[in-house]
């Protein structure tokens, strides 16, 4: 039916009722309503009536318990931009270029950490979100070899490299903290609540203490009996999830217990030989992403079952799965082995929603990616790939 006359008494109606009326309808009738006057259009664009809406679209900055994670941008306009997101309307670029093995990001608010060999770069965003500085911002040193992986948590850098050692930076000032942690390198780390977890080729993991007098003291060694290509601490700082290179008759996936070091389960029984697990993604205490060589992204709950994920997707070219990122509800984003192919996923549906290949004629694993609710940034083996959703 057509919409009411603006001098209608129904518009008349206080401010509070007319939200609630207008909280009944869908993203096509709000867009109509703007159109019939100036204070239609200021009500509709209210964030409390989109946010209803938004938490059903895909990478809007909402969690699945409802929490914005990026307050300040219009409700509204992150729903238009979700729909670029879930048809794959973007525009490319390719923003830096190098040869480097295996390169890390972070990103943070502004800039973009980067590891190039055994640095890692601060690059400030052009105001477009697109572009980067042509020259850092600053620069992190500290290993002899390359960062292998890192994680930026509170202002601070914490960085695994392939010399075994751990290296620790304030991001605002000079403080840094470098100590020997593995006989080989060290493949991954994550840092929570004063502590660090790093794991190893030399198939262990292990505890440290940042805190005051005990900075670099091992608290826990655990034997993994495995490679360790992934770890992640829980959310509650209570315990830490490994992935390991799957090449016993142990589950890759294993919890242990933060403050005792010991096992506290493994994480599914069907995984088959040289199923190894490269990247951990923890969504909420209890729910958690995994994928690896097996070409599987699997999402398990371990409040219903430590036997079996609770969903999987498969990679649709049989293709090793490097890194994966979430929006912490609906959507997934995976970085696959070959030509750079980077796929959107929505939880809700069993098939990728959209791909993009990036690296051609050569073939480049994608080795990491990060996201906001309007770019995605890709790093391969030889530049960083942009995607920009705010193009029509």
């Amino acid at each position: 039916s057509r919409a009411a006359s603006p001098r209608s008494p129904l518009w008349a109606l206080p401010e509070e009722l007319l939200l609630l009326i207008c909280s009944y309808l869908d993203a096509q009738a709000l867009g109509r309503l703007a159109q019939v006057c100036r204070r239609l259009r200021f009500l509709s664009s209210r964030d409390l009536l989109w946010r209803r809406i938004a938490r059903g679209c895909l990478n809007s900055g909402f969690t699945q318990l409802g929490t914005d994670l990026v307050a300040g941008i219009p409700v509204k306009e992150r729903v238009k931009v979700s729909q670029n997101w879930r048809h794959g309307r973007c525009r490319r670029e390719t923003v830096l270029k190098w040869k480097c093995l295996m390169p890390w990001m972070e990103l943070d608010g502004e800039y973009l950490y980067l590891s190039q060999a055994e640095n890692i770069q601060a690059y400030h965003l052009c105001a477009e979100g697109t572009g980067l500085q042509r020259h850092p911002q600053a620069v992190f040193s500290g290993h002899q070899e390359d960062v292998c992986r890192f994680v930026l948590v509170n202002s601070h850098i914490v960085s695994g490299g392939g010399d075994g050692s751990i290296v620790l930076h304030k991001i605002h000032g000079s403080y840094s903290v470098k100590f020997s942690a593995h006989e080989q390198e060290v493949n991954c780390v994550d840092f929570q609540g004063g502590l660090i977890v790093s794991g190893s080729r030399d198939r262990t993991a292990k505890v440290w203490s940042l805190s005051a007098g005990r900075a670099g003291q091992c608290l826990h060694t655990v034997q993994t009996e495995d490679r360790v290509w992934s770890i992640a601490i829980s959310p509650l700082l209570s315990s830490f999830v490994t992935g390991t290179a799957c090449c016993g008759h142990t589950s890759p996936l294993r919890i242990w217990d933060l403050e005792s070091g010991q096992l506290l389960t493994c994480l599914g029984t069907d995984f088959h030989r040289g199923a190894g697990v490269l990247d951990v993604f923890y969504e909420t205490p209890s729910l958690l992403l995994s994928c690896g060589y097996d070409t599987y992204i699997r999402y398990w709950d371990i409040r219903t079952s430590t036997r079996k994920c609770v969903q999987e997707w498969e990679e649709p070219h049989d293709s090793a799965l490097y890194c994966i990122r979430s929006d912490k509800n609906h959507m997934i984003a995976s970085g696959s082995s070959y030509y750079g192919v980077v796929r959107l996923w929505d939880k809700r549906q069993t098939r990728c929603l959209q791909s993009f290949h990036l690296s051609s004629p050569t073939s480049s694993p994608v080795y990491c990616l990060r996201f906001s609710t309007t770019h995605l940034y890709a790093a391969l083996a030889s530049a960083l790939h942009v995607l920009d959703f705010t193009a029509s």
